[in-house]
Formats: structure tokens, C-alpha cells, sequence
């Protein structure tokens, strides 16, 4: 299986330093600095590319439990909010609410909600985010 990478570059210190997050394959850099992270200034941070990651992964695993249950998907759209809170003398993320929307013909709401399920359960950024709560919000179009 292949191995992913990414890299970050900080500079400076935690308040007025400023980074950057790139992904291996080109495909995303971006500026991130305390503003963009712990506040709402200009830039990324981790905890926004979590969530890309986690609604990305959430949204394949989801469409391949429907389909493998026979019930092809048209679509399945996912937002993730990643919940970054003061803990202690720290910061933890405490929480992701997946927010998905299938157009799933010919399945029950029940059965909808059961592969919703599933998929958080097998996705594998919901098993590596194990020590985090995680939320689904389906509904079926």
C-alpha cells in the first residue's frame, strides 16, 4: 500500500511565527499561523485539513458500503466540523460532526442510517481518530 506525505515549516515563536503545511503530491499549500488556527485570520491550520481528510474518506467509505449493499449511490456530499477547544493548559479536538447527504435510490431510511454508521465505523481516518468523538448527521436526498 502506498505511504502519504506531508510536510510543515514553523518559524518563529507560537503568537507571531508563521508556517506552512504542504501536502506530498502537490496538490495543496498553504500559509498557517496562531490567527488562522486559534483564532478566525487569514490561512489554514491542521485541524481544517483533518476535516478535509475525514469527510474525504468518510464520503468513499460510505458510497462503498452502499454500493457493496446494492444500493449504488448517485452522491454522497460530507462536511466535517473539527471542534478545537482549551483543555487544561492545552488544546485537544474533542469533537467532528460529519454532516452527509446521500442521493442513494431505492434505500430505506433505516438502511441509510445503518451504512452511515458502518462507514464511521470502518473509515480509516475515523479509526486513527479513535480518541475523538465523532458525530454523524445523515440524511438521504
Amino acid at each position: 500500500m502506498a505511504v502519504r506525505k506531508a510536510n510543515a515549516k514553523w518559524e518563529g515563536g507560537l503568537k507571531e511565527g508563521k508556517g506552512k503545511m504542504k501536502l506530498g503530491s502537490g496538490a495543496f499549500e498553504g500559509v498557517y499561523g496562531f490567527k488562522s488556527r486559534f483564532e478566525e485570520g487569514p490561512g489554514t491550520n491542521p485541524e481544517e485539513l483533518i476535516g478535509a481528510a475525514h469527510a474525504g474518506c468518510f464520503s468513499m467509505a460510505f458510497s462503498a458500503n452502499l454500493e457493496k449493499a446494492g444500493y449504488p449511490p448517485k452522491s454522497v456530499q460530507t462536511d466535517a466540523a473539527v471542534h478545537l477547544e482549551k483543555v487544561g493548559e492545552g488544546f485537544q479536538i474533542t469533537k467532528i460532526v460529519l454532516t452527509t447527504r446521500g442521493n442513494v435510490p431505492k434505500i430505506s431510511k433505516d438502511e441509510f442510517q445503518q451504512q452511515a454508521r458502518l462507514a464511521k465505523e470502518n473509515c480509516p481516518v475515523s479509526k486513527a481518530l479513535t480518541g475523538v468523538a465523532i458525530e454523524v448527521d445523515a440524511t438521504l436526498e
